[in-house]
This record gives structure tokens, sequence and C-alpha cells, in this order.
């Protein structure tokens, strides 16, 4: 199982590292939605968001990090579970993170403990 998901994790990094950024963000408010996005990316208005994905602005680097990696992780469990089954994930508390949900944590910058609570659970904890 192991060298499965270090395919995956390859496969997952290489998606989210040649989308281009309005891209991931389509993306990510597709999949969870305008507020949701904004709350891991640390925006105050969801509104930016649509502005990210239509391209009229782009993100700071330090907010691009966090939306790439929310994509990442999120093709990452892709490949086990459904959209449904990844946005439950990241909306609830985790105890592989304190409890706090992998959104939070995103916010928060805490990427290598989001992309590890992400292997532990396709790995079934």
């Amino acid at each position: 199982m192991e060298t499965t998901v270090r395919v995956e994790d390859r496969h997952a990094h290489e998606i989210a590292m040649k989308t281009n950024i309005a891209e991931v963000v389509q993306y990510l408010q597709e999949v969870f939605g305008q507020k949701l996005t904004a709350f891991i990316a640390g925006a105050s208005d969801a509104k930016t968001v649509g502005r990210w994905a239509r391209g009229d602005n782009t993100p700071r680097t330090e907010t691009e990090m966090r939306l790439r990696t929310a994509f990442q992780v999120f093709h990452l469990l892709q490949s086990h579970e459904s959209a449904e089954t990844i946005r439950a994930w990241f909306i609830g508390v985790n105890p592989h993170l304190d409890d706090d949900s992998p959104a939070e944590a995103l916010s928060e910058d805490r990427f290598p403990q989001v992309i590890a609570a992400a292997r532990t659970f396709i790995d079934g904890g």
C-alpha cells in the first residue's frame, strides 16, 4: 500500500503544481463552495474567490500555497473517496490534527500535518 500512496502523492502533487491558479480556485470553488474555499485560503471576503477563479485577481503567495495544498489533498483523497466524503473530511474535526478540521489546519499553514492526516485517512485511520 505504501508504494501506491507514494505514486498517488506524486500524481496529486504534479496536478497541483501544473494547474494554473485560476483553475485551481475554480475547481475548489466547485467542490467546496466559495465560503469554504475562502476560509481555507484565509480570505475575509468570499467574493474574492470568484475574482481569483475568473483570473481578475491573483492570490498572494501564502494564499496560493493554501489553495494549491487543498487542491493537492483533494486529488490525493479523490482516488479513494467520493467528493462528498472528501468535503466532509475537510470540514470535520480530525483526531490527527488535534481535533481541528483540515480546512482550519490549512488556513493556519499546517500543510505537512494535513497531508499526513490525508494519508492516514487513505490507510483507514
